[in-house]
């Protein structure tokens, strides 16, 4: 078992207010704990792992490549096929928070290289 806590986990701001910090990886399975400012919306883009977001408080409204939209809220998820492109924003009034997780495991740096 290897325990991390999120305010002791390796940390990174992709841009200004965008944080996301490494819960678990291996080369199977990573998880990442994010928060999203308000207004703030990730690039469209793909990556070649399956992804699931889990909202945990606000709202997030994640849209994929084809043009299909939805608005989540705590509890709710969204699962993306490896290489769909897709894109997260926050619509809300509150900092969102969310967990993501990669099969198989993406790097943690993702969005540091692009």
């Amino acid at each position: 078992m290897k325990v991390i806590r999120v305010n002791e986990g390796e940390t990174y701001q992709p841009e200004p207010g965008w944080k996301r910090v490494s819960l678990a990886g291996s080369p199977k399975i990573s998880a990442e704990y994010f928060e999203k400012p308000v207004g703030h919306t990730s690039p469209l883009h793909t990556h070649p792992n399956e992804q699931v977001s889990i909202i945990l408080k606000g709202q997030m409204k994640v849209v994929n490549g084809a043009g299909e939209e939805a608005v989540l809220g705590p509890g709710d998820s969204a699962w993306f096929a490896a290489n769909e492109p897709h894109r997260i924003e926050n619509p809300g009034t509150e900092l969102a928070v969310g967990v993501d997780l990669f099969v198989p495991a993406r790097s943690f740096d993702f969005w540091k290289q692009r």
